[in-house]
C-alpha cells in the first residue's frame, strides 16, 4: 500500500507541474522475478520514477515504453522474456530467468475512471478491496485497470458482457483474501484478468513513548504502516518526539481501545516500561480479535502477566509474543525495532522467518498474503 500512496502523491505533484504520466503495473510473472504481480511504478514524461517494477533492470526500458504509451494515448502490454540465458539482447540485463508482463497505462486526467482515480479511491478507506486489471497476451487491445470492488463495484469500466461472471470471481477473491487470474471471452477474444486482493496497511499501536519507541515508530512509518503512539505521560507522547506518527494519544489503558480502529491488520506492541500499564492494557487486548500483541521484556514478565490475569498461557501464545521480536542478536533500540517489525511482518504474511537460503519453495509463493 505504501507504493500506491507514494504513486498518488507523485501523480498529484506531476499534475500541478503539468507533466504527463503513465502507470506501469506488473500484471503477470512466469518463473523468477524481483517483483510480483501488483507491483506498480508511476513514470512522468520527464523521466521521474515512483515505485518499482523490478530491481532496477527494467526501469530504463520501461521509461521508453511509458513515453510511447503517453504519446499514443493507449495502453500497452510489454513482455520481458529472460528465460533465454542470453538476455543481454533485450538490453535490460534482467538476470532473473523469468517472463514478466508489464502493462503501461497513460493517465488521462479527464477520464474519471483512470487508474490513478481508482487507486485514490482504494486508498480513501481503511478497508480491504479488490482491484481488477484486464489485459490480453494474445491481442493488442489492453483494457487495463478496470474495477475497484468493496462488497460491490465502487469504480468500474468492465464490459457489461462479462460483469456478472467477473463479480462472481471477484467475490470469491474477496472472501478467500487471495489474488488470482481469470480468463473471459469478450467479442470472441480471450481477455485475462488479474484479480488482486489488497489489504489496508498495517496499523501499529505502540504503547509507550520512551526513547526506544522512537526508532520503532520511524521505521514503521518508512514501511508505510499507520503508526499510533499511546502513553499516559504527556511529556513523552508528543508530536515533536514522534513527528511521523499518524496519531498520538495520551491515555489511560482503559480508554485506549475506544480511540482506535481495530481490525485484522492491527498490531500492538506494549513497551511502556510500566508493568501495571502494560498489564492493564493487555487485559483489554485479550478480549479483542487483535491478531498480534507483543510485549517488550523477558519471557517471565509475560508469564507473570498472564498468571495475574488468570489466563492459561498456551491459549494466548499464538498471538501474544513475549519477548517481542525475532532473534537477530539485537542490542540497540534501532536493532530491536528491526527485530520487532520483522516478526510482525512474518506473522501477518504467514512467513516462516527462516533463512532464505534454506527455503525449499520459491521465495515468492503466489498464495502468500499481501501487505
Amino acid at each position: 500500500m505504501k507504493e500506491i500512496t507514494d504513486i498518488i502523491k507523485a501523480y498529484q505533484k506531476a499534475t500541478k507541474e503539468r507533466k504527463k504520466t503513465a502507470l506501469a503495473t506488473v500484471i503477470k510473472v512466469e518463473g523468477s522475478s524481483y517483483r510480483r504481480p501488483g507491483a506498480r511504478m508511476l513514470i512522468t514524461d520527464d523521466g521521474q520514477l515512483t515505485g518499482a517494477i523490478s530491481g532496477g533492470c527494467l526501469e530504463g526500458d520501461a521509461l521508453r515504453k511509458a513515453l510511447s504509451a503517453i504519446v499514443q494515448r493507449e495502453n500497452k502490454l510489454i513482455t520481458y522474456d529472460t528465460t533465454d540465458e542470453d538476455d543481454a539482447k533485450l538490453g535490460v540485463q534482467l538476470g532473473c530467468n523469468g517472463i514478466v508482463h508489464i502493462l503501461f497505462e497513460p493517465i488521462i486526467e479527464s477520464d474519471e475512471l483512470n487508474p490513478i482515480a481508482i487507486l485514490t479511491a482504494l486508498q480513501s478507506k481503511r478497508e480491504s478491496a479488490v482491484l481488477v486489471t484486464l489485459f490480453s497476451l494474445k491481442y493488442k487491445q489492453q483494457l487495463g485497470t478496470g474495477m475497484l470492488f468493496r462488497n460491490k463495484p465502487v469504480f468500474s469500466k468492465i464490459p457489461e458482457s462479462i460483469i456478472s461472471e467477473a463479480i462472481n470471481d471477484i467475490s470469491k477473491v474477496s472472501e478467500n483474501k487471495t489474488s488470482t487470474f481469470k480468463s473471459y471471452g469478450i467479442n470472441g477474444q480471450q481477455v485475462d484478468a488479474f484479480i488482486e486482493f489488497i489489504r489496508p496497511p498495517v496499523s501499529l499501536i505502540i504503547a509507550g513513548a520512551g526513547n526506544d519507541a522512537q526508532p520503532l515508530a520511524e521505521m514503521a512509518y518508512l514501511l508505510g504502516w499507520e503508526v499510533t503512539v499511546v502513553d499516559g505521560r504527556p511529556t513523552h507522547a508528543t508530536a515533536q518526539r514522534f513527528a511521523n506518527a499518524m496519531r498520538i494519544l495520551v491515555s489511560k489503558p482503559e480508554s485506549v481501545l475506544s480511540q482506535i480502529q481495530l481490525d485484522e491488520q492491527t498490531a500492538f506492541v506494549l513497551m511502556t516500561h510500566n508493568y501495571n500499564y502494560d498489564l492493564e492494557l493487555l487485559k483489554y487486548l485479550l478480549d479483542t480479535n487483535a491478531a498480534y500483541i507483543g510485549t517488550l521484556g523477558p519471557k517471565k514478565k509475560l508469564l507473570r502477566m498472564l498468571d495475574e490475569l488468570d489466563l492459561a498461557t498456551p491459549l494466548n501464545e499464538t498471538r501474544v509474543h513475549g519477548p517481542v521480536g525475532l532473534d537477530i542478536g539485537a542490542e540497540t533500540a534501532e536493532e530491536i525495532a528491526i527485530s520487532i517489525l520483522a516478526e510482525i511482518k512474518s506473522v501477518f504474511t504467514g512467513a516462516s522467518a527462516m533463512f532464505l537460503k534454506e527455503k525449499k519453495k520459491p521465495i515468492h509463493a503466489y498464495e502468500s498474503k499481501i501487505i
